[in-house]
């Protein structure tokens, strides 16, 4: 099968388009014909820096088509059926082998593109607010980076819960957007101090629950507007800043969680959330966003696409 590799962890030319080995199907496992894979940020810092499950080493969480091979163990998939899936690593390419608990079946009218898109970004966003976050109706969420995959879930999440949304873009045309999606208030970033403002919009309260995958000084500020007893979840570290914070402004009784799906990928509790939402997707209830595609054979160039922070929801490749 053809897959986008690397051999050394680096920039997004490290990348080779090449010719590997199929996946083998284990007993409990399923092998999906890939139609659409959802670019996570974690792939792009895996790309970055990560760990490598081999070499050569194929990346990606998150990806959708149609299965073509099931395990002799499994009774609950069958050959045929549309899928999304996660897994650590494994997405880059035409074919995927997972675990049949890392799929989860898509509704008939669902489209695929869409279906690759759900599991991860919205599994976080809601281990976030109410796993975590413990959200309840009337408080306030500030969601960073509005329109990452794990944002746009967010904002949608936590207003349909009966939360004031507030969120951060880089730009008023994202934020309007945002907005549309269930944002009460927006930020820009680029042109505005993201605490002032929030400060302003809370009357100097501050906010409830703080979802951040931003890392570095954008969280380190973020600390600054979290109000008595709230919560901070930090899912990402996109900045790619690992040095240490000052808690100084989280000692009133606040909370910092880090938060990752991947320990449970498989449990009963995520697989029943995560299949909650791929059927409120189907019934036009939460929307998943695609921005663009590219082919898979550009992997690199959809990698530079997204590090670029122009893009507005997910960046899919194409096998």
């Amino acid at each position: 099968m053809k897959a986008a590799v690397y051999y050394e962890t680096g920039g997004p030319e490290v990348f080779r388009y090449e010719d590997v080995p199929d996946p083998e199907c284990q007993p409990q496992g399923v092998v999906l014909r890939v139609e659409a894979v959802s670019i996570e940020g974690g792939d792009v810092l895996n790309r970055a820096g990560g760990l490598m499950a081999g070499t050569p080493h194929c990346v990606g969480y998150q990806a959708a088509g149609t299965l073509v091979e099931v395990g002799p163990e499994v009774t609950q998939r069958r050959v045929g059926q549309r899928v999304t899936t996660v897994f650590p690593f494994g997405s880059h390419a035409a074919l995927r082998q997972v675990g049949w608990r890392q799929s989860f079946v898509v509704p008939d009218d669902l489209d695929i593109q869409e279906a690759a898109t759900i599991p991860i970004p919205f599994g976080t966003a809601d281990d976030c607010l109410f796993e975590y976050g413990h959200l309840q109706a009337g408080e306030t969420v500030l969601v960073q980076a509005g329109s990452s995959g794990v944002g746009l879930a967010a904002i949608q999440l936590a207003k349909r819960a009966g939360a004031t949304v507030i969120t951060t873009a880089s730009s008023d045309a994202k934020l309007e957007r945002l907005q549309e999606l269930g944002a009460d208030h927006g930020v820009n970033y680029v042109q505005q101090d993201f605490v002032a403002e929030v400060k302003k919009l809370t009357d100097g309260r501050g906010v409830d629950v703080l979802v951040d995958g931003v890392g570095g000084e954008v969280t380190q500020r973020g600390f600054g507007v979290v109000a008595y007893k709230g919560r901070v979840l930090m899912y990402g570290t996109v900045a790619r800043d690992f040095s240490r914070y000052n808690l100084d402004e989280m000692r009133m009784n606040k909370s910092i969680t880090g938060v990752s799906l991947t320990p449970e990928f498989g449990s009963d509790r995520v697989v029943g959330m995560i299949e909650g939402h791929i059927r409120d997707v189907a019934r036009g209830e939460l929307r998943a966003i695609v921005d663009r595609s590219f082919p898979l054979a550009d992997a690199a160039e959809a990698h530079r696409y997204i590090e670029s922070r122009k893009a507005f929801g997910r960046v899919l490749l194409i096998p």
